[in-house]
């Protein structure tokens, strides 16, 4: 049984983050807990792009550099047609269900990570689990938790 552990963009910009700011340094330490136990850790291309397009806009290359070598120690998932055709499902049936997680007329990337995470390749006994900051929204489609409360097992 492996475990798998899917990061949102909170815990990847914490764990990207340049400074030693004490949040960015526990995650830091939790993903450095995580590897050393073996966890598998995959960085969504939609979460990649939520963190890098804002890099980008400021232009923060030292954020930049940091957040490629962060992905180059993780499993990188990329997008593809089917996980965005899942994602477009799970954002047509929250809707039908009045449980939109964002206005309809935004790009909703909540449910392009849960659609990559529920398409995850997984073998028989393993556990995949999205670690976020705000569980509320991906939880309604995919096993979600704060990161902090996430060990590795």
């Amino acid at each position: 049984m492996t475990q798998i552990v899917v990061l949102d963009s909170g815990p990847l910009g914490l764990i990207s983050h340049p400074r030693a700011a004490p949040d960015a340094e526990h995650c830091r330490q939790w993903l450095q807990t995580l590897l050393a136990y073996d966890v598998r850790v995959v960085v969504p291309s939609i979460v990649d792009y939520e963190i890098r397009r804002e890099l980008l806009r400021a232009d923060k290359t030292t954020s930049i550099q940091r957040l490629d070598f962060t992905i180059s120690l993780l499993h990188f998932d990329p997008l593809t047609t089917d996980a965005m055709r899942l994602a477009a499902q799970f954002w047509a049936d929250a809707r039908k269900q009045g449980r939109a997680t964002t206005s309809d007329l935004r790009l909703d990337a909540d449910v392009i990570l849960a659609a990559q995470a529920r398409l995850f390749p997984v073998g028989p006994g393993d556990q995949v689990i999205v670690v976020t900051t705000n569980a509320r929204h991906l939880s309604l489609f995919v096993p979600a938790q704060d990161w902090t409360l996430i060990q590795a097992q």
